[in-house]
C-alpha cells in the first residue's frame, strides 16, 4: 500500500499542471483581461488613476489620439499610460516568460499579490478560510449523517409508507433552489416581519471576542443556522436516494441470500456484508461532492448571508480578471481534490479489506 501512496502521489505532479497548463493558456488568449480591466477604469477615473501608474510623478494625460497599443478599449489613452498599466499587471512580459514564472511561484506555493484587492493572495485565502471551511465542512457532514441511515433504512422498507413520504419530501427539497430557499429562511427567521431569531450577516457577532468559550459556541452555530440549513437541504435527495439504491442492489444479490439460508441475523447481513459493498460508490463520490460543497456550492449563500467565503472571492476574481486569485484558487482546489481522492482509495480498503489496491 506504501508504494501504491507513493505513486499516486508522483501522479499528482504531473495532474495539476496539466490542469493549471490548460487553464493559463486558456484564460490568458480569452478577451477582457485585467490590463483591460484597468484601461476601462483609467478612462473612467481620469487623472488620478494616471499619478498612481506614474508613481506620483509627472502626470500622464490622455490622449485624444487615435494610439491605442493594440488593446481594444485604450482609444483615448496615451501609449504610455497602457504601458504602464501592463507593467503593473506583468503583461509587459511574453506569454511563455509568464508561464515559466508562474509554476515556478506555484511549486514554492508562492501566489503572488492579487491585482484589484490589494495584498498578498494567500492572505486573502487566509482571511476567507474560516467561512468557506464553516459551510462547507458541516453541511457536508450533516448531509453524509442524515442521508446515510434515511437511505439505509428506506431500503429496508422499501415500497412503505415512511419510504414514499420521505421521497417526496427529499426530492421537493432537491427541486427547490438553495438560494430560493435562503429568501424563504431569510423572510420568515431573519427579516422581523414574522420572527427576528437568527442574525443576517457575518459568521459571528461583533462582541464575539467579550464572550466566554460557551457562548462563541453558541453564538457561532447560531449564525451559520440559516445558511447551513439552506445548502443541505438539496443535498439530502440526491446521496440518500444513491444510497438506497446502492444498498437495495446489493440486497438483491446471490450472497445475500445465501447468508440468509445459513441462518445469519439481518443485522449482521446488513452491516458486516452489504454495508461494506454498498458503501463503495458512496465513497468514490465524496471527493467531488466536498468539493463542490466546499468551493461553489457555498457562493450564493455567502452573498445572501453577508458571508466572505472562498466561493464569492472565486466569483469576484473570475469576474474581474484577478488571475493571480484566479489561477491558486484553482492550484488550491485541485490539489485538494486530487489528495481527496487518495483518501478516498484508502477509504475503500477500510470499508472492504478485500480490496487491494498493491496488487493492481
Amino acid at each position: 500500500m506504501a508504494a501504491y501512496i507513493f505513486r499516486r502521489l508522483l501522479l499528482v505532479i504531473p495532474t495539476l499542471w496539466a490542469i493549471i497548463t490548460i487553464n493559463f493558456f486558456i484564460i490568458q488568449i480569452a478577451p477582457g483581461g485585467p490590463v483591460e480591466q484597468a484601461i476601462a477604469q483609467a478612462q473612467g477615473m481620469g487623472s488620478g488613476i494616471m499619478e498612481r501608474l506614474s508613481g506620483g510623478g509627472s502626470e500622464v494625460k490622455v490622449d485624444s489620439g487615435e494610439g491605442h497599443s493594440g488593446y481594444k478599449g485604450s482609444r483615448g489613452l496615451d501609449p504610455e499610460v497602457v504601458e504602464a498599466i501592463k507593467q503593473q499587471f506583468g503583461f509587459d512580459k511574453p506569454i511563455l516568460e509568464r508561464y515559466v514564472e508562474m509554476l515556478k511561484n506555484y511549486a514554492t506555493f508562492n501566489f503572488g499579490d492579487s491585482l484589484f484587492k490589494g495584498g498578498n493572495v494567500i492572505d486573502l485565502i487566509k482571511e476567507r478560510l474560516p467561512v468557506s471551511i464553516s459551510l462547507g465542512v458541516w453541511s457536508t457532514l450533516i448531509i453524509y449523517l442524515v442521508s446515510i441511515p434515511l437511505g439505509i433504512y428506506k431500503a429496508i422498507h422499501h415500497g412503505s409508507r415512511f419510504d414514499v413520504w420521505s421521497s417526496a419530501l427529499v426530492i421537493i427539497g432537491y427541486a427547490v433552489p438553495g438560494f430560493l430557499f435562503a429568501i424563504l429562511l431569510i423572510i420568515v427567521f431573519a427579516s422581523g416581519n414574522y420572527f427576528d431569531w437568527f442574525p443576517l450577516r457575518g459568521l459571528v457577532s461583533s462582541d464575539f471576542d467579550q464572550m466566554t468559550w460557551y457562548q462563541q459556541i453558541g453564538d457561532y452555530f447560531w449564525h451559520l443556522a440559516l445558511p447551513i440549513t439552506a445548502m443541505v437541504i438539496g443535498g439530502f435527495a440526491a446521496l440518500s436516494m444513491l444510497t438506497k439504491n446502492s444498498f437495495l442492489d446489493e440486497i438483491n444479490k446471490q450472497y445475500v441470500v445465501t447468508a440468509r439460508a445459513k441462518g445469519l441475523d439481518e443485522g449482521s447481513i446488513l452491516y458486516k456484508h452489504v454495508f461494506r459493498n454498498a458503501m463503495l460508490i458512496i465513497i468514490a463520490g465524496f471527493p467531488s461532492a466536498f468539493i463542490a460543497m466546499f468551493f461553489t456550492g457555498s457562493m450564493l449563500i455567502e452573498v445572501m448571508f453577508s458571508l466572505e467565503g472562498i466561493g464569492l472571492l472565486g466569483f469576484e476574481s473570475t469576474i474581474q480578471r484577478d488571475y493571480p486569485v484566479v489561477f491558486s484558487s484553482l492550484y488550491i482546489m485541485t490539489l485538494l481534490g486530487l489528495l481527496l481522492s487518495i483518501i478516498s482509495d484508502l477509504t475503500y480498503t477500510w470499508v472492504d479489506p478485500r480490496i487491494d489496491f498493491e496488487a493492481r
